[in-house]
């Protein structure tokens, strides 16, 4: 289902502030997601990337049966995006394509687990030069202490996103005034969505936030 990334990069490739706007998947801030959409004429294209903490409320390696349950049931509700971005009924408008997927990074842990054993291999080398059973014993501790802070970098380093494409077709298209976005009432700890609209019109950012859900799209697109 790649033509869909393909078909949003294609009519949005001209878009400077889009590009200067994406970030990384370690970058992006809590509370934000972005999301870009295309109008073509009856067709609608949606992209849109939301931090983990935003959808289950956590970034860290899901290791317990609640977290992934979390995880399967925040990507089944990220599948329905007439649930998520409400379209008037004027406009009849369908689900011609839906996929949510959840991404994860653990570059960064990599990176201080790296540090870490440097760090740690340093300190033994000058145990040893001091004493060799101090050393052994010392050895023991830190290993357990390395354990302890692995699975704390663990939490602290991962960076999660979730990750959706939407493809819709509107029957009447000239009935799409205005986008209501329920997303935040399905997600409590979502704040804020920079949206990029891409239309016959041109190209449009705006800032939608939680206490005023709605953008208006009369004489937008």
């Amino acid at each position: 289902m790649k033509y869909i990334v393909f078909i949003v990069l294609f009519l949005i490739n001209s878009i400077s502030l889009l590009a200067q706007e994406r970030r990384d998947l370690g970058a992006h801030e809590h509370g934000v997601s972005h999301l870009n959409i295309a109008f073509e004429g009856n067709r609608i294209v949606m992209e849109l990337d939301s931090p983990g903490a935003d959808i289950v409320g956590f970034e860290y390696h899901a290791t317990s049966d609640e977290d992934r349950m979390a995880i399967e049931k925040a990507i089944e509700a990220l599948s329905h995006p007439l649930n998520l971005f409400l379209l008037p009924e004027a406009a009849d408008c369908s689900v011609v394509h839906a996929h949510a997927s959840f991404v994860e990074d653990m570059h960064e842990e990599h990176d201080e687990h790296e540090e870490h054993e440097e760090h740690e291999e340093h300190e033994e080398h000058e145990e040893h030069e001091e004493h060799a059973e101090h050393e052994e014993h010392e050895e023991h501790e830190e290993h357990a202490e390395h354990e302890e802070h692995e699975e704390h970098e663990e939490h602290e380093t991962a960076h999660t996103e979730f990750h959706a494409e939407y493809e819709m077709n509107c029957t009447n298209p000239s009935g799409l005034t205005r986008i209501d976005f329920a997303y935040f009432s399905l997600f409590p700890n979502a704040r804020e969505l920079e949206v990029q609209v891409v239309s016959g019109k041109g190209a449009q950012a705006f800032e939608i936030e939680r206490d005023e859900p709605v953008l208006d799209l009369k004489d937008r697109i």
